[in-house]
């Protein structure tokens, strides 16, 4: 046998990886064909199927995999639900398919423990299948964290992202132009109120300060609708002072008071669908009303009556391709589908029951998600 000079020896390892990488997707198909299959494949089952073959694996987290679902428009929306147990604390991210009413359950996320679930804020960028879970509080020293988690479709799995600059918990967050804001909330103290504000950049993976706000709230609702983020503190009992609030102007980097109208008729949580604001109020039979800039007024909206009396507060809510998803305790969820006629606007309601089990968990946030 003659051996070149200068080769260097086949190693077993190296020659099974080119075995592996040879195999094919589906036996007796193209892997074209067996690509386009694995595209129209539901997200929920992406972890099972990565557990079938080291070639599936390789295929469901290529780059490349995400971007054709992306391009043939074959991502769909999901409804992911950060939910704690009310007895235990204990913190679950779950997963609703709104299609087939079928729940599943993210992977836990790697943060310190013990902690307040309502002291984290979520935020997302839906269409990229990117979600983020932003500071929070220990809740043994009550001290607020710097954390940054961040959660992706593509690969089922959590990573730490660059720290946040300041520590902050109970705040708001939320998405403009592919940036995270995080606003005000408490401090290194938990009576340490904070009015500073920092942008998140997810391709740079950095953080930077921006226009700080011009007074701390006591407690956050946050609604984005365009390039301006709107956040209240909204009414508290025993009603005696009209609710502060501030506009973020992203492309001027400033703060604004919010308007009079606004603010004082956000009597609940809110939602945005398309460029409209809605709220759902939290007092009486927890009436949906809509935003009208022009006047600076709040429009009850016709329809359906708001399941109340079915439903548990607290409530947690989102919304996408004109439904809103309203999440109750033990995970009920009430599903408003938005109509309109001219002037008019409208919300049927229906209640999507969730399974017994989930009856002590209570909801803390509520995304869309595309996946």
């Amino acid at each position: 046998m003659t051996i070149l000079e200068g080769a260097e020896p086949v190693r077993v390892e190296d020659s099974e990886k080119d075995q592996e990488n040879s195999e094919p997707l589906i036996p007796g198909l193209p892997d074209e064909i067996a690509e386009h299959c694995l595209l129209h494949l539901p997200y929920p089952y992406h972890t099972l199927v990565r557990s079938v073959s080291s070639s599936w694996n390789r295929a469901i987290t290529n780059p490349n995999f995400v971007l054709s679902k992306k391009t043939l428009s074959l991502s769909l929306p999901y409804i992911f639900v950060f939910a704690f147990h009310k007895s235990t604390a204990d913190i679950q991210w779950q997963v609703l398919d709104p299609r087939s009413g079928r729940w599943f359950v993210l992977p836990p996320m790697p943060c310190v423990k013990p902690v307040c679930p309502p002291g984290f804020a979520c935020a997302s960028l839906p269409r990229q299948g990117a979600l983020y879970v932003l500071g929070g509080m220990r809740s043994d020293t009550e001290t607020s964290l710097q954390t940054l988690l961040t959660y992706r479709t593509s690969t089922n799995r959590w990573s730490l992202a660059s720290p946040m600059l300041t520590a902050r918990s109970f705040f708001a967050a939320g998405t403009i132009g592919g940036k995270i804001l995080a606003v005000g909330g408490s401090g290194a103290g938990s009576e340490d109120t904070i009015s500073t504000v920092e942008c998140y950049d997810p391709e740079k993976d950095t953080w930077a300060p921006v226009a700080k706000m011009r007074a701390g709230l006591a407690r956050y609702d946050a609604a984005v609708v365009g390039n301006k983020m709107y956040v209240t503190e909204g009414w508290t009992w025993p009603f005696s002072f009209s609710p502060r609030g501030g506009v973020y102007d992203a492309e001027k980097d400033t703060w604004e008071e919010m308007s009079v109208g606004m603010r004082e008729g956000w009597t609940g949580i809110s939602v945005v669908l398309g460029e409209r604001l809605f709220v759902i109020s939290e007092h009486g039979d927890c009436r949906v009303k809509m935003y009208v800039p022009d006047s600076d007024t709040w429009r009850y909206v016709d329809g359906g009556k708001f399941p109340c009396e079915m439903v548990q507060r607290p409530f947690a809510v989102s919304g996408a391709e004109g439904t809103i998803y309203v999440v109750a305790r033990g995970l009920d969820v009430a599903v408003g589908r938005v109509g309109e006629d001219g002037e008019r606007v409208w919300v049927d309601w229906e209640l999507v029951r969730a399974p017994k089990a989930f009856h002590d968990f209570v909801p803390s946030s509520t995304q869309i998600i595309y996946a």
